[in-house]
């Protein structure tokens, strides 16, 4: 497994990955919520490319998963007293974790998790954020197995009803 920043070329793949992601959702338990055509989607591939904050994950070749790192919080993060007070260019919010669905159970959520906080402690960030919809049980016992403490439970204002209640977690550095 190599996790390395996405780039222009893999903006093809990694919306293959998105569309069979979430058709694969659809067809069993869509614990995430995500919607086709709606999140994640090919923009949401560009704009983390664009930013420099989108790393994938390989395995021979293919695009296993992907994450964005980047210092965007929701605004609902206001709504709950986090474990450190810092600017947000101290501290990692994650983004649209994925794992293909050829390659879940295999520890690729895990891999991009430890990779997440590798990078963060060496960019000198003091914590790593991160917001889950309160349906999402697999994700939330992985937050938890890796010793991330849950915050507060928010509204981000989606507008889907399914997709109301998030569950925020922080890893301190």
């Amino acid at each position: 497994m190599i996790v390395e920043k996405a780039t222009q070329e893999d903006i093809n793949e990694l919306e293959a990955l998105y569309n069979n992601l979430n058709d694969y959702l659809e067809a069993n338990v869509n614990y995430s919520g995500w919607i086709k055509g709606v999140y994640p989607i090919r923009e949401t591939a560009i704009k983390g490319i664009e930013g420099d904050n989108l790393f994938v994950l390989r395995i021979d070749n293919t695009i296993a998963g992907s994450i964005i790192l980047n210092n965007e919080p929701e605004k609902a993060y206001e709504e709950v007293e986090w474990g450190v007070d810092a600017d947000y260019k101290e501290i990692f919010v994650i983004h649209t974790l994925v794992v293909s669905p050829h390659y879940m159970k295999q520890g690729v959520g895990c891999e991009l998790m430890n990779f997440a906080h590798e990078y963060a402690l060496k960019q000198n960030m003091k914590s790593i954020r991160l917001d889950v919809s309160i349906h999402n049980m697999p994700a939330i016992a992985l937050y938890e197995k890796l010793g991330y403490k849950y915050m507060g439970t928010v509204d981000l204002g989606l507008n889907y009803a399914h997709l109301k209640w998030f569950k925020l977690y922080e890893l301190l550095l």
